[in-house]
């Protein structure tokens, strides 16, 4: 099975580069802009040999997940660069929930369907599903030579397999039974890319992207703890604000406006982020 592009993303413009092992989508990504390539460009692959996630750690992609970076090619509004993690954590959800239909929502404690989202969005950059790790999204940027800024959207989904020796809950598509491969979760992906992409509109639709965000935030209104520089701060998670700033409010009342940190939820935030 080979990848292809959904046929609304192949419509709007957008191109594939699919391979059978890479080093690093992301820094192919950055590479093909700046050989000067004009972006809404997929680089995807199964296999990734030295992928990475936040602040240097590795993240593996061994043979059936998937490993995929879109480029964008920004010509201006560059400070809206770093919510397109939220236009990518939206859009991920939402083709998980279109692979795995019918196990999109809990049941709610007393039998109804009120519940919350099987896949749930984790500040700044991580979807869980039932609270464990199933993808991760890492954004790296370069200024070109244009002027023009190159952001690689980069998506790491556990289809077929999750990291064991992680200090955090973390599981795969073939965990939770659902039978995806990752050629089809990257055509939901580059469909539901299209319509978010489509509302942040070059972050003049951030506000409506950080309403859909938080109506699938992982842990709102409950205890969090937040790890900043060695430093954690505690409180319930109230929101994100209008730059998609993690927002909590401590126990005294006072506010804390969070741009960059390690969230950890319900026993491990009580009892320290260690």
């Amino acid at each position: 099975m080979t990848f292809t592009l959904a046929p609304t993303a192949s419509v709007a413009g957008y191109r594939l580069e699919s391979h059978a092992s890479v080093g690093s989508t992301n820094a192919l990504a950055l590479e093909r802009a700046r050989e000067g390539n004009e972006g809404n460009l997929w680089i995807v692959s199964k296999r990734q040999e030295s992928g990475r996630g936040r602040r240097g750690r590795a993240w593996e992609t061994p043979e059936g997940n998937l490993a995929a970076t879109l480029l964008v090619i920004l010509d201006g509004r560059f400070n809206y660069a770093a919510t397109l993690g939220f236009v990518a954590g939206l859009a991920l959800s939402q083709a998980l929930e279109a692979i795995a239909p019918g196990r999109s929502v809990h049941v709610a404690p007393d039998g109804g369907g009120a519940g919350r989202n099987r896949f749930e969005l984790k500040w700044p950059n991580d979807v869980l599903a039932d609270g464990a790790k199933l993808a991760g999204i890492l954004l790296e940027s370069t200024l070109l030579p244009s002027g023009s800024m190159a952001v690689a959207v980069g998506i790491g989904v556990n289809v077929v397999a999750h990291p064991k020796d992680v200090p955090y809950p973390a599981t795969s598509l073939a965990q939770l039974g659902a039978a995806c491969s990752a050629e089809t979760l990257f055509v939901a992906l580059s469909d539901a890319w299209i319509d978010n992409a489509r509302i942040w509109d070059k972050g003049l639709g951030l506000d409506a992207i950080r309403q859909r965000w938080l109506s699938r935030a992982a842990g709102l209104g409950s205890e969090v703890a937040v790890r900043v520089d060695g430093e954690v701060s505690r409180g319930i998670f109230e929101t994100i604000d209008e730059e998609c700033r993690f927002v909590i409010r401590q126990a005294g009342g006072r506010t804390v406006k969070i741009s960059a940190g390690d969230v950890h939820f319900g026993a491990v935030a009580s009892a320290g982020a260690a």
